[in-house]
């Protein structure tokens, strides 16, 4: 499923433009590694979620896992760790043209600093509704019912966002982990 995510002409309303859209060999093999760092951070004693964020060319421009647990910070989730760094090492240009990557819908924190960090496009295998129904009221993931399109459609500017795809996959990371 794509989105287009942008701020209406109207500032009170925000445009969604539902249109299929199917991942490159390549976006399938990075959602991939964002995948296999959400198993990273299980096997690091942390929630399992990992993003990355490619350029154009998918090449990898910075990873992260999150580190809720080891940090001791509820708010060390891969994607907003992810845009903080990418706020700091990358210019604006690189992030208005990147592509985060993750493993999971980015939660509405983390949503929001994708969105002022001036990440352009976001790539995510399992949804907040599949996460939701994998934790139920998990007192360390209580997720919220407001997904990521949202949040960044009341944006100034326009984020494309893809997902759910591999979900499949994507849930293997959490098996067992919530229970």
């Amino acid at each position: 499923m794509r989105f287009l995510c942008s701020l209406a002409s109207a500032p009170s309303g925000a445009e969604l433009v539902d249109e299929p859209a199917s991942l490159t060999e390549v976006e399938v093999g990075l959602l991939r590694r964002a995948i296999e760092l959400a198993r990273d951070a299980r096997a690091h004693g942390n929630h399992p979620f990992g993003s990355l964020i490619a350029d154009g060319a998918g090449r990898v421009l910075i990873e992260s896992e999150n580190k809720v647990v080891t940090l001791g910070d509820d708010t060390a989730h891969a994607e907003l760790l992810l845009a903080s760094m990418a706020s700091r090492q990358l210019s604006r240009e690189q992030r208005n043209a990147a592509t985060l990557y993750t493993s999971t819908e980015p939660c509405a924190m983390c949503a929001g600093a994708m969105y002022w960090s001036g990440i352009g496009r976001l790539v995510y295998a399992m949804s907040e509704a599949d996460l939701l129904a994998l934790t139920g009221d998990h007192e360390e993931n209580p997720t919220m019912q407001l997904g990521c399109r949202a949040v960044l459609a009341g944006g100034q500017h326009t984020t494309l966002v893809l997902g759910p795809n591999l979900v499949d996959e994507a849930i293997l990371a959490h098996e067992g982990f919530w229970s």
